[in-house]
């Protein structure tokens, strides 16, 4: 059939079964936006309040249902908007498909009005990106966009269409839905390496990441650390992989990890890694890490292996068709010793845990976990209410934490749960500070427009509270511009976007805000005041190893 670039766009978004996408309209790709119209009871559009935020949210609906997210923007500062988001993706992993709108092909090159390069802009923190210039390749480049943002190690891809190219004619037919790339195994020999290894050590140590979430390796992972008697750690991607309660998880390794998880990496004999960066925020010291250690990665990217730490076997490779090879080769064996020492590193991690009644940001996270259905996605902005959620959240399902590791992105958060909320059809949960809630809450609007079900809890210490912190610890209590202290009624604010909430000062109040929040229907803010001299811990202080790790004020 013929049909114009701009249905094309939308018929092949269907063949993919893509059920929802998140943009803003404007000039250039007002052809798009008059398709979907036409096929608005086939597709859901969601419509942001501002590019950024439509991005994170397409992040957070990838993240949460395993799914390429859509996010769809006009040329020019539309275009430039989803750049933190794309990047923010990039560095996490997240299979991401952006679609732009740029000025015609002829007036390319003309600083046409809004006229930006923007797949020169976003080449580094995309996969591929595409520039569209004759209209009988755009339906295959776009079902390539998909394959790519879904095969190997995934993330996101960029497509610029100029408007003449929507509104060109050409021949369709309709395709199957593309398929990833097939998936493959290390090769057998380097996995005899490793198993060999694995079986020689005394004290083996499981650290895996979101590359476990995106390969459905979480069984195979299990098995071996049954097998071998390992204890599990995680990176800040690897959280909700597997059940927090799972008895041999000891949790979040890294700059703000669990003091046992942190500890055990750090006497191991043998880490066995699985889709992991092993970025500064895991190793510190990069150069004096796991010094005593042989060091296994494997990933599906071969550009990680050895990039960040020196591996004495580095297996390229699915997790899940690797880890099965390699459950084959490996001993079954009991560690009691092992064990023993890991115990102890649980006791002295539960005698460092803050056990204040009063409301603490551990308190509060503790008391949020009471309300989380097992459904329930969480996202969280950047900073310490990132880290006291990631301590201490419990999850039982896979896919449901969602949070800007890589990147570090302060306004991911709004964004992310309403992306979840349509991703799960269920009600989604944010964590965030005062300083990042205030970077994008402008996506309030776009929660309650869309009737979605969200709480927020916003950590209110009246400051940037992770750079104060550095501050405090290593700068002499220099705070230069991190106490913000604004005048800001979040309470207020939620009323006028249309949402509900309250602020809260007491551990009491908290419950009772909890009560009402995840009884009402539609988006709730909870003002949280915390004290702006409480800190993340444990930590590794900058340049350190785990030898190094402050669990309490003053060490």
């Amino acid at each position: 059939m013929i049909l114009s670039g701009a249905d094309i766009v939308i018929e092949v978004l269907l063949e993919q079964e893509c059920d929802v996408i998140f943009g803003y309209p404007g000039a250039q790709v007002i052809d798009i936006y008059d398709s979907l119209y036409k096929y608005k009871d086939k597709i859901k559009h969601v419509l942001g309040a501002h590019e950024q935020g439509a991005a994170h949210a397409a992040d957070g609906y990838a993240r949460t249902t395993g799914k390429v997210g859509v996010v769809l923007s006009t040329s020019g500062p539309g275009a430039t908007n989803l750049v933190t988001a794309i990047a923010t993706a990039h560095l996490d992993s997240v299979p991401l498909v952006a679609i732009c709108g740029n000025v015609a092909t002829d007036k390319i090159g003309t600083d046409s009005f809004q006229e930006i390069d923007i797949t020169g802009i976003t080449l580094p923190i995309t996969k591929h990106n595409f520039f569209v210039n004759d209209i009988s390749e755009l339906a295959q480049t776009l079902r390539e966009a998909f394959r790519l943002a879904m095969s190997g190690r995934r993330g996101p891809v960029l497509v610029d269409i100029p408007k003449d190219v929507q509104t060109a004619l050409c021949e369709y037919t309709k395709a199957e839905k593309i398929t990833q790339d097939e998936a493959f195994a290390a090769k057998d020999m380097r996995i005899k390496e490793a198993a060999e290894c694995i079986n020689r050590a005394k004290r083996p140590y499981i650290y895996f990441g979101g590359g476990i979430i995106a390969a459905d390796a979480q069984n195979e992972m299990l098995k071996l650390a049954e097998k071998i008697d390992a204890p599990l750690g995680c990176s800040l991607m690897g959280i909700s992989a597997i059940a927090t309660n799972e008895p041999r998880f000891l949790g979040m390794q890294g700059m703000h990890g669990h003091y046992a998880s942190t500890m055990a990496m750090h006497n191991a004999d043998c880490i066995i890694s699985l889709g992991v960066r092993f970025n500064n925020r895991a190793t510190c010291d990069g150069e004096n890490f796991a010094k005593n250690a042989d060091v296994i990665h494997i990933d599906v990217d071969g550009s990680e292996l050895c990039k960040n730490v020196p591996t004495d076997y580095g297996l390229r490779g699915d997790l899940k068709l690797t880890l099965e090879k390699l459950l084959s080769y490996t001993d079954k064996s009991e560690k009691p010793l092992w064990q023993k020492q890991i115990e102890s590193f649980k006791q002295d991690e539960y005698y460092y845990n803050d056990k204040r009644d009063t409301l603490t940001p551990r308190s509060a996270i503790l008391m949020l976990n009471d309300y989380l259905d097992e459904n329930t996605a969480v996202a969280t902005d950047v900073g310490q209410h990132q880290m006291w959620s990631a301590q201490n959240l419990v999850f039982r399902k896979n896919r449901r934490f969602l949070s800007s590791g890589g990147l570090g992105t302060m306004g991911y958060g709004l964004g992310a749960a309403i992306g979840a909320y349509f991703g799960t059809n269920e009600r989604s949960v944010l964590v965030t500070g005062d300083g990042s809630f205030g970077m994008c809450l402008n996506e309030l609007a776009t929660a309650v427009n869309y009737d979605t079900d969200i709480v927020i809890l916003i950590m209110n210490n009246g400051a940037l509270g992770m750079v104060r912190q550095w501050q405090t610890m290593f700068f002499d209590r220099r705070y230069s511009s991190t106490v913000i202290d604004r005048k800001t009624d979040f309470t207020a604010l939620a009323k006028a976007f249309g949402a509900d909430g309250e602020r809260v000062e007491r551990i009491d109040e908290l419950k009772q805000a909890f009560d009402r929040a995840f009884s009402f229907k539609g988006v709730y803010v909870i003002d949280c005041v915390i004290d702006k001299d409480e800190l993340v811990l444990p930590m590794l202080p900058p340049n350190g190893t785990s030898g190094d790790i402050i669990v309490k004020v003053g060490d």
